[in-house]
């Protein structure tokens, strides 16, 4: 008798490629229903600052904090090194141009003017000697040359005389000869004197031009040297305010080394420090203006220096007109520095939102006002007021300004 046998009941390998897609169809459910649903978030409106997108002039300026400077301001610097013996004037005082601000004694600076005059002395005693020595000379040269003349004269008659009687034959030929020869070299001695009377007159000439000249550097040297000790006194070089003065009784300060400043306060200048991204668009002659006391004032671009530190590079402003009253050294003005020409632009209003998206993006709300939708757009130029927006928005919209700190990553906005 035959024995039935029963079949396994469970999950076969023909069930396997069952189960396979439905497993798939059921994540691909899930993924419709939940995964491909938009990121949003439910916010509080009274948390909102929502703005109206406008269309207008954009005024292209910045506005920098300035603070008030002199026009210009003068190192004070001794000429001379020495030890301070006087402090005539202090710190904060107002002083005139060529006042004394110091007092200062070099003992080695009234040594050389000493030797100086000294040698001074020397040089004029032995040009004097000179002098005299020379014009001694030239006495007995010249006595010299007086008795060359006459004796010249006297063989010049015996010659003539001696001539006319060899020529009756009343003496010998020799005779005669010797006095021709004696004329004839008394001659040439004669001009042999003149000619070394005549340089000799050349040569002292020069040398006593040459002693007189050194004579006169020397008197000029002493005197630059008797400036020098003048210059022990440390004198204001402009009309302005003493605005500092590092220097103590008894300190020893050096030639060229800065010990204070002037402060010129015939005018005054703005300098402000304005952020390196601007560094291509600022330069000399742009203008600017601050509002003070129910008043605006008008500046202009002096001098763009170039070197950025920190982030930041240094400009100076003056003045086109008036300037306000009372105006002080250190004082802080807020500017408005104009970069260009006003245009017509779409604009929004500065908000916080730009710290989170760079102005790539922001939320603009429907027609009803109950949902924004994150949209991206691409902002141009910035003032303190507005931002220029180049394109994304259109004029009338309203969007989301505040910040986006908590809903970043969210696409709707579902106002409440």
């Amino acid at each position: 008798m035959d024995i039935q046998i029963e079949k396994k009941k469970g999950i076969g390998k023909r069930h396997i490629p069952y189960l396979a897609g439905g497993g798939v169809f059921l994540l691909l459910l899930a993924w419709i229903i939940w995964g491909n649903r938009t990121p949003t978030q439910k916010v509080d409106t009274r948390l909102l600052n929502v703005a109206k997108v406008t269309y207008g002039e954009f005024n292209d300026y910045i506005r920098v904090n300035g603070q008030v400077q002199p026009i210009s301001v003068v190192q004070l610097s001794p000429e001379e090194g020495g030890i301070v013996r006087e402090k005539v004037v202090e710190e904060g005082a107002h002083v005139k141009k060529g006042d004394v601000i110091l007092r200062l004694s070099n003992s080695n600076l009234d040594l050389q003017i000493l030797n100086a005059e000294s040698e001074l002395a020397e040089k004029q005693n032995l040009l004097r000697n000179t002098q005299v020595t020379m014009q001694q000379d030239k006495l007995n040269n010249e006595t010299e040359k007086v008795q060359l003349d006459m004796d010249i004269r006297r063989k010049e008659r015996t010659y003539e005389q001696y001539k006319r009687l060899y020529e009756e034959r009343l003496v010998s030929k020799e005779d005669y000869l010797q006095a021709k020869e004696d004329y004839e070299v008394a001659k040439k001695k004669h001009g042999l004197i003149t000619e070394r009377l005549v340089q000799d007159s050349i040569y002292r000439t020069i040398q006593m031009d040459q002693m007189e000249e050194n004579l006169q550097n020397m008197r000029v040297n002493v005197l630059l040297i008797r400036e020098r000790k003048e210059k022990l006194d440390l004198r204001a070089p402009i009309d302005g305010e003493l605005g500092l003065l590092d220097a103590e009784l008894g300190q020893n300060i050096n030639a060229g080394q800065m010990v204070g400043q002037i402060n010129d306060l015939s005018d005054f200048k703005i300098e402000a420090m304005i952020d390196e991204h601007y560094i291509d668009r600022v330069t000399n002659g742009l203008p600017a203006s601050f509002e003070r006391q129910d008043s605006r004032f008008e500046l202009k671009v002096r001098k763009v220096y170039p070197e950025v530190r920190e982030g930041r590079f240094r400009t100076d402003f003056v003045f086109q007109g008036k300037r306000p009253e009372n105006i002080r050294s250190g004082q802080t003005y807020y500017i408005n520095l104009q970069l260009g020409e006003p245009t017509q632009s779409v604009l929004v209003p500065k908000g916080t939102f730009y710290q989170v998206t760079g102005g790539n993006w922001i939320f603009v709300l429907d027609k009803e006002g109950k949902k924004a939708y994150r949209r991206k757009i691409r902002i141009g130029r910035q003032n303190p007021q507005f931002y220029e927006v180049v394109e994304g928005l259109e004029q009338g919209e309203m969007v989301i300004i505040s910040g986006y700190e908590g809903y970043k990553d969210s696409e709707v906005l579902i106002l409440k």
